[in-house]
């Protein structure tokens, strides 16, 4: 019995010192280098490539040969609208030139103007983005650059050398619509860039989320005429109704025979805004892919208010935020956010001084946030006056992580725990049966030793008694 105690006490510690360390592993952070950071695997795609950006992170959330250079037909459009705006007024006229007319020719995309018609800009964009005219996209930049002192070439050296402000490395524009040239290339990556960035202008935000617009009468027609948005996922166009996607804000259609079908989406759900370039894809397949990456980004990824949490974070004394902690102002912090896994959390991120030129004139720096290898969010330093110590973004300071146990990994230990229970306690339940089995056979051992002395004790008896009786 003794025995038997001591056996059960044991077993208890090894139960408790089990519960404690799961506890204790679970709790506690574990410090890992950066690039280990968790990120969600993304779904497979028919489409050869694709990315999807957050508009105003820039936070790359799922990408597939991105880099691949392709003919991006009429997505090529983006460039050519967001460049007319910034170049021009709405209200200024537009007058198709002959080149403009000829450029729809061989029945490619058109609204059929004509020589010598008149449009305002804004007329014009519109028929560029919703019926991808390319007499339109034509007219619009011969006329910015003409405005700008040159010619459509004029354009066209523009939209190269935006291309490359952006940051985008896989390419050449050769013409304002997309039209197949064999000098005419990019990249979904650089898309997506370029997307972007026309996508945080409001004007362009109006037009390409714009499901049908009317274009009055004007010198050469003299009736209306209606455009309609291409894009399936905003508006119910021809067969691919079905595609419809609420969350869906604008984006821009395009195909010719060597380009086959490109896309680029606009979504907004839940504090975030996705990009979505499709290329080199097979119809209807650019629709159903865009529709499976949309619903994966906005089911995994969250958006976390960097103003707020930074200034969670500088509630603690103990927190070291290098540059954070001696400047405390910064540009637009209300407004700017990181983009993180759903289970990541705030403090797993960490921060670096970004080597790029801050985008305003009045920053001291801008500071790039990244989780693991991702760079998820940037903010803009603004001057105060104070001597601003970027010592904090030495790579050693940033080369670290620390993150948490994620649930499947809590759920598995918590499985392991009770396996381990459950051994514990069937090998208890072994050793009592055996402790049993053993005291029967040794109280049987006992019981049958005892016998044999009785029988012996009385063989003895019977001797005595036979040795003391007379003979005769």
């Amino acid at each position: 019995m003794h025995i038997l105690n001591i056996f059960r006490k044991k077993t208890g510690i090894i139960v408790l010192m089990a519960v404690i360390a799961i506890t204790t592993v679970c709790a506690a952070p574990v410090s890992v280098m950066a690039d280990g950071a968790y990120w969600p695997e993304g779904p497979q795609v028919n489409s050869p490539c694709a990315v999807v950006m957050e508009v105003n992170t820039g936070t790359v959330l799922y990408e597939k040969n991105s880099h691949e250079k392709h003919y991006p037909a009429s997505i090529t459009k983006i460039l050519t609208t967001y460049l007319a705006i910034l170049n021009c007024k709405m209200d200024e006229k537009v007058t198709f030139s002959k080149e403009a007319v000829n450029d729809s020719r061989d029945g490619s995309s058109s609204i059929s103007r004509d020589v010598g018609e008149e449009m305002t800009m804004e007329q014009t964009l519109y028929g560029v983005m919703l019926e991808s005219a390319n007499e339109c996209a034509y007219a619009a930049a011969e006329h910015t650059g003409k405005k700008l002192g040159g010619d459509y070439s004029t354009f066209i050296d523009l939209m190269n050398k935006t291309a490359k402000e952006l940051g985008c490395e896989d390419t050449h524009f050769n013409n304002a619509n997309g039209l197949p040239d064999e000098n005419h290339w990019t990249s979904a990556y650089d898309m997506g860039l370029i997307s972007c960035e026309a996508y945080k202008n409001d004007e362009f935000r109006k037009i390409t989320g714009t499901k049908t617009y009317m274009i009055p009468p004007t010198n050469k027609h003299s009736t209306e005429t209606p455009l309609y948005n291409h894009h399936a996922l905003l508006h119910p166009f021809k067969q691919y109704s079905q595609y419809v996607n609420a969350d869906c804000t604008g984006g821009k259609t395009g195909y010719t025979k060597v380009a086959n079908s490109t896309l680029v989406t606009f979504a907004e759900k839940d504090g975030l805004t996705l990009c979505v370039v499709i290329m080199n894809a097979q119809s209807p397949g650019h629709y159903e892919d865009t529709n499976t990456l949309l619903n994966y980004c906005f089911s995994n990824f969250k958006a976390l208010n960097i103003g707020e949490n930074e200034t969670n974070e500088s509630s603690d004394s103990s927190k070291d935020l290098g540059v954070l902690n001696s400047y405390g102002m910064y540009a637009k912090v209300s407004e700017n956010y990181v983009v993180l896994p759903n289970n990541a959390e705030f403090s797993e991120v960490t921060r670096e001084e970004d080597e790029k030129k801050p985008d305003s004139k009045d920053a001291l720096a801008t500071v790039k946030y990244l989780y693991g290898d991702h760079v998820v969010g940037r903010v803009n330093l603004i001057g105060s006056g104070e001597k601003v110590d970027l010592s904090y973004f030495d790579a050693a300071n940033s080369s670290k992580n620390v993150i948490r146990i994620k649930p499947v990994y809590f759920l598995i230990l918590l499985v392991v725990l009770i396996a381990l229970v459950i051994l514990i306690l069937i090998g208890r339940r072994v050793y009592d049966n055996f402790y049993r089995i053993r005291h029967k056979l040794s109280a049987k051992k006992e019981q049958h030793e005892r016998y044999k002395q009785y029988k012996r004790m009385k063989r003895r008896k019977t001797n005595l008694s036979f040795r003391g009786k007379k003979k005769y």
